[in-house]
């Protein structure tokens, strides 16, 4: 039995694999910042410890004891109204977590990346030693990249064992932001458009047990990405049509064009003092694709990955459960699929 610090452990990654450590044995120590998030994560067994990433010192006490840090907390938004927020976070709490487990005498922390963070060139196969591009596509994807670099160089002032894992786009049971979100909205009929690009998944439960495998295997100091598959967006959406039975497919939308109504929402959405659904940085990053190979985390990691249908499979079976799905499904559940659904 190891214990375990984790930080955004109520999130969609940190959630799972706070699951994972405690069904095997784990003792493990959550990072809350709510009376909310803290009742849940104890009712679920983790003994909890109150504070965010922002604060070392609540870090360095949850720390204390413990053998290894997963550090999974941060921000993930486009056009977020205050990016100073995503920099605080995912670049200065990062460095904070790092710290705090020096602090605490632990000498391995486990970093939840970004395959965002590689900044592979356009058309070009995202791996970890990728040159980077020099240019960001969000305000989100710079303060990943600043993040892992700045954790990376804490870690060697600090003479801490650092190994960062890069998801890229998680997908299974409790998806319905991002690209769970495109995918709702086009179970329910609601993607009249969309563009041509490609989009590189992982399933929710390789990217648990990817960072489950770093923490063993990693090597100090080495990125790991942790993706599935690439594929095109018709070819995700056409296997979500066999899937349910759904027909028909969103107008592809040429590029100065997704730009532009981007754009014209983005300012209606400003002016109308609300978030925006859609916004260029957003449609930016769909146009520019990504490509990424995961066969590192094969090889060096030992890790396996589950098939792109199942994958799906499980997303669809999540978001019907939780009644996220307003329409009828023709097809669903198919043959073999209706037990699939648990995280």
């Amino acid at each position: 039995m190891t214990r375990v610090l984790i930080t955004g452990a109520s999130g969609l990654i940190g959630g799972a694999l706070t699951a994972r450590l405690l069904e095997r044995g784990d003792e493990v120590v959550a990072l809350a910042r709510s009376d909310t998030a803290a009742a849940a994560l104890h009712a679920r067994g983790a003994e909890v410890v109150r504070g965010d990433v922002l604060d070392e010192d609540a870090l360095a006490a949850g720390a204390s004891g413990c053998a290894l840090v997963h550090h999974v907390a941060g921000v993930n938004a486009f056009c977020p109204p205050d990016p100073a927020v995503l920099f605080r976070v995912n670049v200065a709490g990062a460095e904070n977590v790092v710290r705090a487990a020096a602090r605490a005498g632990i000498g391995r922390v486990v970093l939840t990346s970004s395959a965002a963070a590689l900044g592979e060139a356009p058309g070009t196969t995202g791996r970890e030693d990728s040159p980077h591009r020099g240019s960001f596509l969000s305000i989100y994807e710079r303060s990943k990249h600043e993040g892992e670099r700045a954790a990376f160089a804490t870690a060697r002032r600090a003479s801490v064992e650092l190994v960062a894992v890069c998801p890229s786009s998680v997908q299974g049971p409790g998806r319905a932001g991002g690209t769970g979100r495109i995918l709702i909205a086009y179970l329910n009929g609601r993607l009249p458009a969309f563009v041509d690009t490609r989009l590189s998944l992982v399933d929710l439960r390789d990217c648990v047990e990817g960072h489950v495998l770093a923490a063993q295997r990693g090597r100090a100091g080495e990125r790991y990405v942790l993706n599935g598959v690439t594929l095109t967006s018709l070819e995700a959406l056409a296997i979500v049509a066999e899937l349910t039975g759904i027909g028909g497919r969103p107008r592809i939308l040429p590029p100065v064009v997704a730009m532009s109504a981007a754009a014209l929402v983005e300012a209606g959405s400003r002016l109308a003092g609300r978030p925006p659904p859609v916004c260029r940085e957003m449609v930016r990053t769909m146009l520019h694709g990504h490509r990424y190979d995961g066969s590192r985390s094969e090889r060096e990691l030992g890790l396996s990955y589950t098939p792109v249908r199942e994958t799906l499979a499980r997303t669809i079976a999540w978001a019907v459960g939780q009644g996220l799905v307003t329409r009828p499904l023709p097809a669903w559940p198919p043959e073999g699929i209706a037990h699939v659904g648990g995280g």
